[in-house]
């Protein structure tokens, strides 16, 4: 069984993946909070500590931290978060799994890394936007976040390090919920299905370096998964259309 450490696994994300993949994967989470038994507690930009708490024989490391955000540009508090959760973290977690020999990284990336090619959920650009676009964000988050892409990349031509980025759309805790509140997630949702299927798709491929975006199958998507199914062969099985749908029938 594979061991799966996942860095900010109390958040959404983090949590969905945890529930789903425990019977298939030993799954370890690292977080600076507590939200169930076994936590590790540990602060991703502290390097030391980080590397001092990942599991040794760790086959896969993932990076979810995030943080509520403003994306006001002058909020230099925000800024200074941010690097630490976006930026530090990012690099020492990658040094870190280099270090142990840690043979692979699944970055949780964003579709804000191209959001000045989207509005309200719909691509500006005539047709699906995909990972060879020149990146174009709206915000610091977009930045760092293909900063990181790239500085994995770095990290996989010096060191060897196989690392997958995952270009992550929608993902809420209630779907239904989130899909009535907003029209821009029935076009971005990630399902937490799909979620789980990419995920696992991203652990088990052979593939030693890709960038990819991870939306569900849902219609007027933004973004192409053409190259998620072609490369980590991932069929995302989901689409918002269907889920709202069948809550009607119910």
């Amino acid at each position: 069984m594979k061991k799966i450490t996942i860095i900010g696994g109390c958040g959404v994300i983090g949590r969905v993946l945890t529930k789903a993949l425990s019977s298939e994967y030993d799954i370890i989470m690292i977080d600076q909070t507590s939200c169930e038994e076994g936590v590790i507690l540990a602060d991703a930009a502290n390097e030391q500590k980080l590397y001092e708490v990942i599991p040794r024989d760790t086959d896969v490391i993932m990076h979810l931290l995030n943080m509520d955000m403003t994306h006001d540009v002058m909020d230099h508090q925000e800024f200074a978060n941010m690097n630490d959760i976006f930026w530090r973290s990012t690099y020492y977690m990658f040094r870190s799994a280099a270090r142990l020999g840690i043979p692979k990284v699944i970055f949780a990336s964003s579709n804000h890394v191209t959001d000045r090619y989207e509005m309200d959920g719909r691509s500006l650009l005539g047709r699906q936007i995909t990972t060879d676009d020149v990146p174009a964000t709206k915000n610091v988050y977009g930045i760092l976040k293909f900063a990181s892409e790239q500085l994995g990349r770095l990290f996989h031509d010096q060191t060897g390090l196989s690392v997958i980025n995952l270009r992550i759309g929608t993902v809420v805790t209630d779907e239904m919920k989130a899909l009535h509140k907003k029209q821009r997630t029935k076009r971005t949702l990630l399902s937490h299905e799909d979620l789980v299927g990419m995920t696992k798709a991203a652990i088990e491929t052979d593939i030693s370096f890709g960038t990819y975006y991870a939306v569900s199958e849902n219609i007027e998507k933004p973004w192409s998964t053409e190259k998620t199914k072609q490369e980590l062969g991932y069929e995302p099985d989901v689409n918002t259309t269907e889920i709202l749908e069948e809550n009607d029938q119910t």
